[in-house]
């Protein structure tokens, strides 16, 4: 089967679940939606959750492939919020459905990715013990991974972007200075 079938079937989806909640979908929506028949849909996908799974990790790994150098934690969560943001109201649906599991997955992907990216970049030539900074990296992805969540359970209403400016203002230097206890911690071990 042609990849222009499978990409049919994951747009008529997006259009679908931009319009309606996704347990109102059916797989006969989608391919009466794209002029297919429903072996071409299971010939690509085994269900409706195989799809959203499909998108999800697709969208994720598109987003961590345009990353470049991520020098601020406002950057790592405008990575995260470009992907919750590209599809809102499917994005919305699908938190609200049962495959919630699955966006928090790649969400979470998502925000481990750009952390990592960003506490690499930021520590430079600092002699960070490795097990410092996995923690500080599982402690900034859970931060940024909750903040969106929290945000989501909201329906987007509020600024966020401002939000995290905000605190990334009142907590500048923290992460510099977390860096340099783990390099203290790594020198004195070694006196």
């Amino acid at each position: 089967m042609p990849s222009f079938t499978k990409q049919a079937i994951i747009e008529a989806f997006l259009k679908l679940l931009n319009e309606r909640p996704m347990n109102q979908i059916t797989v006969k929506d989608i391919v009466e939606r794209c002029g297919i028949n429903r072996n071409s849909f299971y010939y690509h996908f085994a269900d409706l959750p195989t799809l959203v799974e499909t998108i999800l990790k697709e969208d994720a790994d598109q987003l961590i492939q345009k990353a470049g150098a991520i020098s601020s934690l406002e950057e790592c969560l405008g990575l995260a919020i470009d992907f919750t943001l590209k599809n809102k109201r499917a994005v919305l649906h699908i938190y609200s459905s049962v495959n919630r599991a699955h966006f928090e997955h790649y969400l979470d992907r998502v925000c481990t990715y750009a952390v990592t990216r960003f506490i690499d970049t930021a520590a430079g030539n600092i002699p960070i013990q490795e097990e410092d900074r996995k923690l500080i990296i599982q402690y900034f992805k859970c931060l940024l991974t909750g903040y969106i969540l929290n945000w989501m359970a909201d329906g987007l209403r509020y600024d966020i972007r401002s939000q995290v400016s905000r605190l990334c203002a009142l907590f500048d230097g923290s992460i510099s200075q977390a860096f340099n206890k783990s390099a203290g911690k790594a020198e004195n071990e070694t006196l």
